[in-house]
Parts: C-alpha cells; structure tokens; sequence
C-alpha cells in the first residue's frame, strides 16, 4: 500500500500537471495568435488616426493650402419706391484658387466684377488685398494677383477634365455663405452641360455636379478624390437640390493661359507656339513647341518646332499657363534659361526676353495722361473691346498703370479698367484724351467727368485735378 498509494498520488499528479503543462501551451499560442488578431483587425490609436485618413481626407489636405476666401464689396442699383435706381453697396464673397506661388489667383469673374478693394484670406489665417490682372466676362474667370513678399505660396495641383467619368467622387471646397474652406464631397452627375443664368450670361461645356456648392463657393475648386483641380465651381440651379455646375479645368486652364499671356499684359511676344496638351501623360513630358516665330525672342535662343520645354527658370511647366506667367513681370533683356528636350536630349537654352510692345512714347499725350491725371494707357479697337469686355464700345483705352497720389487713384482707377469717355466726348485714342485735357474751359469748371469700363458695368465718377475727390458710382 505504501507503494501503491505513491502511485495513485504520482499517477493523477502526473497526469493533472501534463494536462495544466500542455493547457498552458495551448493558452500561449492562443494568447500569440488573439494578439495577432487583435492587431490586424483593431489598430492601436496612433494607427487609428493613419486609417481615418481616407483617400478623401488627403485630397483635401493636399489641395487646402492653395486655396483662398474672397471676400469685397460692390456698388449696385436697386430700385426705390419712386422708381428711381439708388446706389447700394454689398457685401460679397467667393473663392479662388492660387495657380502660381508668386500669388496669381483663378476666380470667377462675377466674384470680383465691381468690387472696390479685393480681400483674400490664405490657408493660415493671413490677409492680403488683390489686384485684378485680366478677364474674360465670357467664361466668367478672372486673374487676380496679391503680393507673395519673399515666400512662394502653395499652388493647387492639376488634374485634366478630359477624362472624367459620370459617377467619379468629386469634392468641393470653398468659402459657403462665408464659411471658409467648408468641405462637400459628391460625385460627377453628367458632362457638358449648357446653362443660361441671365439674358447675357451663358455657360457651355460645364461639369455637373451634386456635390453641395452655396454662395461663396464661387470661384473655388472641384477636386477630384487625387486631390487635383478638375474644375471651378461657378453655379447652382436655383430651386433645386443637388445641382451645381463647375467649368472643367482645361478649359479654365487655356483661358488662363490668355488672360495671363506675355502679350496681353505686357503686349510683348516671346514667340513661342504651344500643341494643345492632349492627355495626362504628355502632361508630363513638357511643353511641345508647335512653331516659332521667326526672328522672335524663342527664335533667337535657339527653340525649334518638335522641342518640349521642361523648366522656365527653376520651375517645371506642364501647362501654357505656367509658361506665361514665368515670364511675367520681369525686366527687358533679362535672360530666362529653358530646360528643353529634343530628339531625347537635354538642352539648356537662354531666352532674352524683348523689351515692351507697348508704345510708351515720351509724346505729349502719353506725358500729359501720365502727368495730370495719373493714367498710362493703351488703345483697343473695338473689335478687341468685345473679345475681351463683351461690349459694343467703338473703341477705348485700356489702364496699363496708375500712379501713385495721382487723381485717378483717388477716384478708385485700376489697371484693366477701359477708359471709354472724357466729358461729353469718347477716348478711342490718345490725341482724345490730350484734346480734352487740353480745353481750359473743361477742365477750369472743376471736376472732369470720366467713364470707364469694368467688367460688363460701366462706371463713371470725376477728376478733381486740384481738390477732394468724389466717389464713384454705378452707371
């Protein structure tokens, strides 16, 4: 017995302890493997955070930056009890989006069109006033720039419309009801789309959309889930839901390449004729030279028909517009160097940019606008007038600059304005302008009477050559 009761001891402890040893193993691996699941199938925090940054989330973070609120004040006719149109001024807002890191900005025009000073809101909180560079009243779009000082500011990254799809996840972004960079997201409802909003305004060819755009998304950004600029919101369809309307990038994007051009603000030629960019990957290999000039600032540096321009200065160009406005501003003679390939060859090239086409003569009449009323100015024809105004002027004088103090400052004169009238007579030239200044009898009885036009709106105010100015009020 002393033996067998060892043994009925040892055996079921023996056995008891086997089993807890190879439960533990079980409960390890078990332990091993629940671990393994649990994180796969649930993220720690710090992960949880990484997976919340939907495909959706990132777009917006990429293309936030770049974009800008709007916001300005307008004069406009309402009309009174008696019947009579009383002056009211406005409050506005919209949208914009930065294109260039030097501070030139895509809006829609509607969004700028009468308004006295240009406010715009960066990403971080910082202001800056606006100054209208170009239009296009048609397509409804504008350039404006604001000073970037020594920073180049973030530009929104660009995609094409050419090849959006019906049912595409697209998203807006924009400054709604001033609600600043408020955020919708939906998808693309149809393509091509022909909408009239007014008697004189018609849109073609635009992107729509169900993604929410209110007032104030004007002017702003349809993105699409890469977080690249696919279009510009720029309508909704009153009364009902769901329905907004945006103009697709390409187009956006040629109209800029106009409004921005070297000759249309500076009228000097580079001579350089671009091929239409046709999809995303040519997109990537440069620009592709179609022709050049000959005897031009293009020609003389050597760029040949069949080239790809790749950099303008340290800047990569994938768009015309790009081109035009790395060219801006900058001095005669100045030497622009190009990155260009050719039969698959890297070339550095130097383009010597041509001094001003304007004719900035030191003739009477350009001094005395200078002068006495603070104007340079250029003529337009009439047939210029409506491509760029949409106006049935017979011509005018377009504000190339405004100086400083002078008495077209202080009556609210800006570059881009059209001169179209002095008194009781037209500016089709500048002998007009001279003529008038020139009539003691005018010019004695005290403020001069002008006429501009801005937009599709034709202002009018007056000079007061020696004393306190007068506002200016809509016509």
């Amino acid at each position: 017995m002393d033996q067998s009761a060892p043994q009925a001891r040892c055996g079921p402890s023996i056995d008891r302890t086997c089993d807890v040893q190879s439960l533990g193993v079980g409960r390890t691996w078990m332990l091993v493997v629940v671990t393994l699941l649990v994180a796969i199938l649930v993220p720690s925090p710090g992960d949880s955070s990484e997976a919340r940054r939907t495909p959706l989330v990132r777009a917006v973070e990429d293309a936030r930056d770049a974009i800008v609120n709007i916001r300005g004040q307008k004069i406009v006719a309402t009309r009174s009890a008696d019947r009579s149109d009383a002056p009211r001024r406005v409050n506005g807002m919209g949208t914009g989006v930065i294109l260039d890191g030097r501070g030139y900005i895509v809006t829609n025009f509607h969004v700028i069109d009468g308004v006295s000073k240009i406010n715009v809101t960066l990403s971080d909180g910082s202001n800056a006033v606006a100054t209208p560079v170009s239009h296009d009243p048609k397509t409804d779009l504008a350039i404006i720039k604001i000073d970037a000082g020594n920073r180049a500011l973030p530009t929104i990254r660009l995609g094409t419309s050419r090849d959006l799809m019906p049912g595409e996840t697209v998203i807006a972004v924009g400054n709604a009801y001033g609600y600043e960079h408020t955020v919708t997201r939906g998808i693309v409802s149809a393509l091509h789309r022909t909408v009239q909003v007014s008697d004189v305004q018609y849109y073609h060819d635009l992107i729509q959309t169900d993604a929410s755009i209110n007032p104030g998304n004007s002017g702003g950004p349809l993105l699409n889930i890469d977080g690249e600029l696919i279009g510009i919101n720029v309508a909704v369809r009153v009364g009902a839901q769901g329905i907004g309307f945006a103009l697709p990038v390409d187009k956006v994007l040629t109209i800029a390449a106009e409004l921005c051009s070297l000759q249309r603000l500076e009228n000097r030629e580079h001579g350089i004729k671009l091929t239409p960019i046709v999809d995303q990957q040519d997109r990537g290999q440069g620009l592709l030279v179609s022709s050049v000039e000959a005897g031009s600032a293009a020609d003389r540096a050597g760029l040949q028909a069949g080239d790809r321009i790749k950099n303008v200065g340290p800047s990569s160009v994938h768009w015309p517009v790009e081109l035009e406005i790395s060219l801006l501003g900058r001095e005669a003679g100045q030497t622009v160097p190009l990155i260009v390939r050719r039969d698959g060859e890297s070339l550095n090239l130097d383009l010597t940019l041509p001094t001003s086409g304007i004719k900035v003569v030191r003739a009477r009449e350009a001094d005395r606008a200078w002068t006495q009323i603070g104007l340079r100015l250029q003529p337009l024809t009439g047939a210029q007038m409506r491509d760029t105004t949409n106006s049935k002027y017979r011509g005018g004088l377009a504000v190339m600059a405004v100086r400083a103090g002078s008495p077209a400052e202080s009556q609210g004169i800006r570059r881009g304005d059209v001169l179209v009238g002095m008194h009781v007579w037209e500016t089709v030239s500048l002998d007009n302008v001279t003529y008038v200044l020139k009539q003691q009898r005018v010019t004695s009885k005290g403020p001069l009477k002008f006429y501009i036009l801005r937009g599709n709106q034709t202002l009018y105010g007056h000079l007061q050559m020696a004393s306190s100015p007068r506002p200016t009020q809509s016509r």
